[in-house]
């Protein structure tokens, strides 16, 4: 009864519109207040929790995104798999899962994969005859691939949060990745070579290889953070200040449109970025140290417990209960809500948390582009004036394939953990 009543209060909090980390905080506030009768031990809690050189990679992973698309490294991606692919059956949508894919592990972000290649992608699609729900769904889709190909802020945010290897989740996230991208290509391929339809010409090798020359360097950028990692050459910070300086190296010496004022442009948006996540954070801690106080994740393991529930039992209750909250709340939200609490009961069931951290960037994925407030649909609604049920129907096929992708994930947990192990990270 006590979880229901924190659980009901926090939401309530949060649907008045109130920021996430004032929710966290006033809820772990009235908590202490209840149970403790002071707060006496909110400042030492919160600065354990920042207090963490890890930290360091928000602020540059954010900063080495806003490099690339201020100094619009990124334009040429989606030229360049269109070039490549465009002219095969289907080709123009795979060429926009590719184009997301690359960006995806660039930027970290869906709503600015679904932004930028949707820009772009979508009036070429159109023009070449794609009926206009199936591109509003490719790009919303693709553009959820930001939350599970690395560097995702989601992704981080659980790492700090369940204190998992940021660098292991990583890894962790690529063959996934890559496999519902593969799996959204598939399905392009088979609806365009079902419905017929138009096809671009072929580009010819001199285009193709043009194409390749300009967006080398926006697709050289994951393997130079995710292959340090890899190879043991630096952690998930230096990784990050690595992708920084490549970044910044190839807006000022190749594309030669960067200077001091956008050197300064992209710093303030990766503060006030990075602030809101360490204010979130900060809440975060308050909301896990509140509930620690009250043992509320120590009981819900002792009623998984008394239920009988194996890890498999356990883990699909608890996707089921991540796909529907995914209809309501942020993917910020339920990664702070539902970890603190889960985290004991999965380490008594031995789930391994970072197949779990793929498991739920996959259901983080999914709440992107389902209703009522999936981000990526009003995103494509509002670069392209659609109405929302035209984008809501043209993702629709998208969430069945990423609920295969999950169970496939589900039944073979060695996608998500084979890269990381064989790394050398360790459970």
């Amino acid at each position: 009864m006590t979880a229901l009543l924190i659980f009901a209060g926090l939401i309530l909090l949060l649907l008045t519109g109130i920021p996430i980390f004032a929710a966290l905080g006033l809820t772990a506030t009235a908590i202490l207040l209840i149970f403790e009768g002071n707060i006496g031990s909110v400042a030492d809690t919160v600065y354990a929790h920042l207090d963490k050189p890890i930290l360091t990679t928000i602020p540059l992973f954010v900063f080495m995104a806003n490099v690339m698309i201020r100094a619009k490294v990124i334009d040429d991606l989606y030229d360049m798999a269109h070039t490549l692919i465009g002219h095969v059956r289907g080709g123009l949508g795979v060429a926009t899962v590719m184009a997301c894919t690359i960006f995806a592990a660039i930027s970290g972000s869906s709503v600015a994969t679904a932004l930028s290649v949707g820009s772009s992608a979508i009036p070429q699609m159109r023009r070449f005859g794609y009926p206009k729900r199936e591109a509003l769904g490719v790009v919303a889709a693709g553009g959820t691939l930001g939350i599970l190909i690395p560097p995702s802020g989601p992704m981080i945010l659980y790492a700090i949060v369940s204190e998992a290897s940021i660098g292991a989740l990583f890894l962790a996230g690529i063959i996934p990745g890559v496999l519902l991208a593969l799996i959204f290509a598939a399905y392009s391929v088979i609806s365009a070579t079902l419905r017929g339809g138009e096809r671009p010409p072929f580009a010819g090798g001199d285009k193709i290889i043009t194409a390749i020359r300009k967006s080398i360097w926006a697709v050289l950028a994951p393997p130079v953070v995710m292959g340090g990692i890899y190879f043991g050459i630096f952690t998930a910070a230096e990784a990050a200040a690595a992708g920084s300086v490549y970044a910044l190296l190839v807006a000022v010496l190749v594309y030669r449109n960067f200077g001091f004022h956008d050197l300064w442009h992209c710093a303030y948006e990766s503060m006030k970025t990075s602030m809101m996540v360490f204010m979130i954070i900060a809440g975060a801690a308050m909301f896990g140290h509140a509930i620690t106080i009250i043992r509320l994740p120590v009981g819900v393991t002792e009623m998984v417990s008394h239920m009988g529930l194996g890890p498999f039992g356990f883990m699909l209750a608890v996707m089921v209960m991540i796909f529907i909250m995914g209809m309501f709340f942020e993917s910020v939200a339920i990664i702070l809500i539902t970890t603190p609490i889960l985290l004991p009961t999965m380490h008594a069931l031995d789930i391994d948390l970072v197949w779990y951290g793929v498991l739920l960037m996959i259901n983080l994925e999914l709440a992107m582009i389902t209703p009522p407030v999936g981000m990526n649909l009003f995103v494509i609604k509002g670069i392209t004036d659609a109405p929302l049920s035209d984008v809501v129907r043209g993702a629709f096929p998208y969430v069945l394939l990423m609920i295969v992708g999950l169970l496939i994930l589900v039944l073979f947990p060695q996608l998500a953990t084979w890269l990381p192990y064989s790394a050398g990270f360790g459970r």
